[in-house]
């Protein structure tokens, strides 16, 4: 068994104090049972958030920065033909604009209906084909696009972007000034539609911008899921919301069902990784055979416990 914990810690003073306050006792009886075998160290700012990079490494993906192929990959993974194909995922979303900066807000609040996303697909897609990109309905908030464009383009994911400025991770270079341009082009385009009046009336955000995610093309390196795989998905939305009494209350269910069926499985003499994932860097666990000299020290010396290692991430 594989657990993979997105958010199990965050950069904010709040998630701070939560987790302080947190007692995860299937947690950390895993912590006190395995050994730490792998780092991966970034910073907060990285297109890619460290459990992008874990789960890229684990399916045989490329590791450089913003340049997963998640689009294609997820095609291929649901049975459909992505080969050397270059995909990206076209989310619509409301762009806040102040006066010294533009943030995206969590385009789950926007609350489309499947009608009010494809007709907005149906209105700006023609821009799109334009500069040889093709749009594909998928869900009210997810579009699928297919184009050159993408091949090798990097992006930062949803996860990062949500409720931050975008001044960091725009697309930028030579090869991303059509998505730039596209961006003005549906912002006046939606500005003055009448769907946007009608969202207002009802106050609702308007849609009046998308974000690009997921680039690329499927490397003939990639894998299939690992069948032992567990990424409870729990901690991510009260963590992107800086809402740290659902975190913690999101933690303790996790400790209670994933990590105690990692226990189990540790109890019955099976393989079992632990990786926790922050915000800049990601920590892997694995039960490993110890030295007599080593199990020694474990004896007399002070382990890291949960408090120190999450502070780590």
């Amino acid at each position: 068994m594989h657990l993979l914990v997105p958010y199990a810690s965050a950069l904010a003073p709040g998630c701070d104090a939560a987790r302080r306050s947190l007692e995860l006792h299937n947690l950390s009886a895993l912590l006190g049972r395995l050994t730490c075998s792998a780092r991966d160290e970034a910073e907060e700012f990285s297109l890619s958030t460290p459990h992008e990079r874990s789960l890229a490494r684990l399916r045989g993906l490329a590791a450089d920065d913003g340049q997963q192929p998640w689009a294609a990959l997820a095609i291929a993974d649901a049975g459909g033909q992505a080969g050397d194909e270059a995909m990206a995922w076209i989310t619509p979303c409301h762009w806040q604009i102040a006066p010294d900066h533009i943030s995206l807000t969590d385009p789950a609040s926007l609350g489309l209906t499947e009608a009010e996303s494809r007709a907005t697909l149906a209105l700006i897609g023609p821009y799109f084909t334009e500069d040889g990109i093709t749009l594909e309905y998928r869900t009210p908030s997810t579009w699928l696009a297919r184009g050159e464009i993408f091949r090798g383009m990097p992006s930062a994911s949803l996860d990062r972007v949500t409720g931050r400025s975008l001044d960091l991770w725009m697309p930028d270079g030579p090869a991303a000034r059509p998505l730039r341009r596209l961006q003005t082009e549906v912002q006046m385009l939606l500005y003055t539609h009448p769907m946007t009046d009608e969202r207002n009336a009802r106050g609702l955000p308007a849609v009046n911008a998308f974000w690009v995610s997921g680039t690329g093309a499927l490397p003939a390196s990639v894998k299939p899921a690992p069948p032992d795989l567990r990424v409870p998905q729990a901690l991510r939305e009260a963590a992107l919301h800086e809402d740290w009494a659902a975190w913690r209350a999101a933690w303790l269910a996790v400790d209670a069902g994933e990590c105690a069926e990692a226990l189990k499985a540790l109890d019955a003499g099976q393989p079992v990784t632990l990786t926790l994932c922050g915000e800049r860097s990601a920590i892997e666990f694995t039960a490993q055979p110890r030295s007599l000299g080593q199990r020694i020290r474990g004896l007399f010396g002070a382990k890291p416990g949960l408090q120190d290692w999450t502070a780590q991430l």
